[in-house]
């Protein structure tokens, strides 16, 4: 009897073949991959930029701090919505718009004059964009395409972060140094500009749209009807959410996690580094090589979220990262050495390690609202990330050196060992929508 039915189950059943080729999900997490390292390179740019506006308009430490403070707060409340937005209107348009935002953003501040267009370029317009594409995006990607291996692709998309900074530090900073921090803003609008292309023409909002299933799994499934009221939606998730206590753990850990990686180091580790004579291009080199091995300890993260208890992997990554803190001020030097490498590859490993298994405790907990939830939990994250941004300046300023804030962020970090120690395990079976 010949198959008549148009029904996307009977068109995947007719092609047995595809099952030796690559299933088109890698190809979408692959675009995702390149589209958030594109992204990332504006990520790059606020740790190298802080001496040169200082020397050149005569601005504090603690005012460009609060330029971070506001990129990076930004970066985290707009995540919850921009995943309800991708629900609404479809993860290419929202993309799209937000890599143009970028561009924007950091073409207009070579123009800039006064320290109120600096908050508007680089606090409004940046954070806003890298906000509409920040991790929510890819575990938006990887709840709709993946089934199977949700940890390891989790792992590698959030690895793309570091992976623009791997390759845009070196750069930037020799263009900071050699030249002037203008054409490193140039690099990074065009940079954001030239994946818009590859997200136009190559993603795909949802398996259904090329008649496929997600990875992994067993049966069809047909695409949701896109959900009006997508700000509505976002804080109603996120009402709910509240009147949990893991919510409150996990925003409460992330927090921390923001506060001791994109508010501490990326922030002010090259400044830090200075004060102690090293020069600008060897303290960025270390953070690239940060990126390097963050790229591998995501990646070996998200393999190990699916296989153990991802609260006990969050009290392990926090409780390494603060005692590698404890130590940094002793080995801040006018040039690199041993112990400095080591805690540079140690640091790395750790970097964004905690986000596979706060990824699968949001899944686990809330199951088709995951992603909105982690994108209210990423909020934490760069409002943590924030408040250091800005107070770390602030200290610099008033003390002289980054001492203090080093040794309260370890111990910061202590403490979310312990709350995520404190996070309940849930039925796996039970998976409760919120919305």
């Amino acid at each position: 009897m010949t198959q008549t039915s148009e029904s996307p189950v009977a068109v995947e059943d007719q092609k047995p073949a595809t099952r030796t080729r690559i299933h088109r999900a890698w190809f979408v997490a692959a675009v995702t991959f390149v589209t958030i390292t594109g992204a990332a390179a504006f990520r790059s740019l606020p740790g190298l930029l802080i001496d040169p506006l200082h020397q050149e308009f005569g601005w504090s430490r603690g005012t460009i701090g609060a330029a971070v403070s506001i990129n990076l707060a930004l970066y985290g409340l707009t995540a919850p919505f921009a995943a309800a937005l991708m629900d609404r209107f479809g993860i290419r348009r929202v993309v799209a718009v937000a890599l143009t935002m970028i561009a924007l953003g950091s073409g207009l501040t070579v123009w800039m004059t006064a320290a109120w267009q600096l908050l508007l370029c680089w606090g409004l317009l940046v954070g806003l964009g890298t906000g509409s594409m920040a991790l929510a995006f890819a575990a938006t990607v990887t709840n709709r395409w993946f089934t199977e291996r949700r940890g390891l692709v989790t792992g590698i998309l959030t690895a793309a972060s570091a992976s623009g900074q791997l390759i845009f530090l070196p750069v930037l900073s020799l263009m900071v140094e050699r030249h002037d921090w203008r054409p490193a803003a140039i690099t990074v609008a065009l940079a954001a500009l030239a994946v818009v292309p590859f997200v136009w023409l190559l993603l795909r909002d949802h398996p259904a749209d090329v008649g496929l299933k997600p990875y992994g799994a067993k049966e069809f499934v047909p695409k949701p009807e896109p959900v009006p009221g997508a700000a509505r939606r976002a804080v109603t998730v996120l009402f709910a959410a509240a009147r949990t206590g893991p919510f409150w753990l996990l925003a409460g850990t992330f927090a921390i996690c923001g506060a001791s990686t994109n508010g501490l180091i990326q922030t002010h580790f090259v400044p830090a580094a200075h004060d102690h004579g090293m020069p600008v291009t060897a303290a960025a080199s270390l953070l690239a090589v940060i990126g390097l091995f963050d790229v591998a300890g995501t990646v070996a993260s998200g393999w190990f979220t699916d296989r153990c208890e991802p609260r006990r992997l969050l009290a392990v990554y926090y409780a390494l990262r603060g005692i590698s803190l404890l130590f940094l001020p002793m080995l801040l030097a006018p040039s690199v050495h041993p112990p400095m490498l080591f805690f540079i590859v140690f640091y790395g490993l750790d970097w964004v390690a905690t986000v596979p298994p706060t990824v699968a405790l949001c899944r686990e907990h809330y199951g088709e609202d995951s992603a909105i939830v982690f994108g209210w939990v990423l909020a934490s994250h760069q409002v943590g990330a924030a408040l250091v941004a800005f107070l770390g300046g602030v200290a610099r300023d008033v003390f002289g050196s980054y001492d203090m804030v080093w040794y309260a962020s370890g111990a910061l970090c202590a403490a979310a060992a312990l709350m995520a120690l404190v996070i309940r395990r849930r039925p796996a079976a039970v998976h409760p929508a919120l919305g």
